[in-house]
């Protein structure tokens, strides 16, 4: 991906100028205890730096980092050299402080007009700041206040991600929501039932997640599956539904468990890494994915019942005999042939 990102750079610098005025580029990726980079030259540029076997020392003398007021050299790694161009990697230890400043001297030591693009990215390789260096501009602050908003916008996407796939791929979950909105008649019912299991989960997602409570998948995963029997013999015999966000709520408790085993194996609060705003996103996610399956599924069925009064009786008996069965189907699952 860098070799992309320095060749458009270098396909800009040959329209602005008749001749190449070469182009290198240094990636730098912060792990828990030191900082590593990539530098990657062109042949040329090698030659002119002393050749191969000088260009481990050139580059360790040329590059450094300082934390506060001590000055860190580089310590350069094996050379790779290809058809075009040579990739070395340099390292640097980690040390405590507010933000560190990267200097290179590389610029000064090459051709006139020479630019180095260089990229300092987080332990999850995303990007926190780029810069593009020349010869009078040729040092770089990076803050881990910085480093530490690109990570967290990284777990954003990365938690919500995995809170839209749990409910989409959890199809437990999804038969017990349309089960409850089957019989739903008026938007205010929806919103009721989706916010009472919305506030359930949430309270026990966060509970487990922070470890207060802790039950074992072998009994949260079979009293899901009975929750989704209940609410499909539920639609069969009963005939009001105005207090249906208590049993959303109720089983909201119950299912919460459930999501939190899935931000339990994505190794949430490992590492030191925070909590809340994993947890947060991945709740997120999971109403997105409610949400989504409420708004195409309610008014496909508010439509038919509209047209075929007399056939919306047979829908919800048909629809909830599926559930109550797949509900079974659940329960043997995780009991008898776990």
């Amino acid at each position: 991906m860098k070799r992309w990102v320095s060749a458009c750079v270098l396909s800009i610098a040959f329209a602005a100028q008749a001749h190449d005025p070469g182009l290198s580029s240094a990636q730098f990726q912060i792990a828990p205890s030191e900082i590593r980079a990539t530098l990657t030259l062109a042949r040329a540029d090698v030659e002119i730096l002393g050749g191969t076997n000088r260009l481990g020392d050139v580059l360790s003398e040329s590059f450094t980092i300082t934390f506060g007021t001590n000055r860190i050299p580089a310590s350069a790694g094996a050379v790779t050299v290809g058809d075009a161009d040579a990739v070395c990697p340099i390292t640097f230890p980690l040390l405590a402080g507010s933000s560190f400043t990267i200097e290179s001297g590389l610029p000064a030591l090459l051709p006139r007009g020479h630019r180095q693009f260089v990229a300092v990215r987080d332990a999850g390789g995303r990007v926190v700041v780029e810069r593009l260096f020349d010869a009078s501009n040729h040092t770089l602050e990076v803050s881990f206040t910085d480093v530490a908003k690109a990570s967290h916008r990284g777990v954003f996407g990365q938690f919500l991600f995995l809170g839209v796939e749990h409910i989409a791929t959890g199809f437990d979950h999804l038969v017990f929501l349309l089960g409850l909105l089957l019989v739903s008649k008026k938007f205010r019912d929806v919103l009721k039932v989706i916010t009472a299991f919305t506030v359930a989960h949430s309270i026990t997602l966060a509970l487990a997640a922070l470890e207060v409570i802790r039950i074992s998948p072998r009994i949260v995963e079979p009293l899901i599956a009975c929750s989704i029997i209940y609410v499909g013999v539920e639609n069969l015999f009963q005939r009001r539904f105005d207090r249906r966000w208590m049993l959303a709520f109720a089983f909201g408790l119950i299912h919460g468990c459930g999501f939190a085993s899935a931000l339990r194996e994505s190794g949430l609060g490992t590492g030191g890494g925070g909590i809340a705003l994993p947890l947060f996103s991945f709740n997120l996610g999971v109403e997105l994915g409610q949400v989504t399956l409420a708004a195409i599924v309610l008014p496909l069925l508010w439509k038919l019942k509209e047209k075929k009064e007399t056939a919306a009786p047979q829908l919800v008996f048909v629809c909830s005999i599926f559930i109550a069965v797949a509900g079974l189907w659940w329960l043997a699952a995780r009991t008898l042939f776990a």
